[in-house]
C-alpha cells in the first residue's frame, strides 16, 4: 500500500463483517486535463447530435416566446 492511499473502513456494530474501501490516489488514475481532452475528443463524434439538439432547443424557445406574445396581446 502506498503512502497516499485513502482507506475508508465501516463496521456494522454487532453484525460480523464490515466494508473496506481503498481509494488509490497514485499516478495510475487519469488526470483532469487528460479527462478533459478525452471528453472533447469524444464530443467531436457527436457534433451532429449536438447540432440537432441545439436547433431543436432554439425552435422550442422561439415557439414559447411566440405563444407568450400571443397570449399577452389578447
Amino acid at each position: 500500500m502506498e503512502e497516499n492511499d485513502i482507506i475508508i473502513e465501516q463496521t456494522t456494530g454487532d453484525i460480523a463483517g464490515g466494508k473496506t474501501i481503498n481509494i488509490g490516489t497514485g499516478g495510475d488514475s487519469m488526470g483532469d486535463v487528460q479527462a478533459g481532452i478525452e471528453f472533447i475528443y469524444h464530443m467531436r463524434e457527436h457534433l451532429v447530435d449536438i447540432g440537432v439538439a441545439t436547433i431543436y432547443g432554439l425552435v422550442v424557445y422561439a415557439l414559447v416566446l411566440w405563444i407568450k406574445r400571443r397570449i399577452d396581446n389578447m
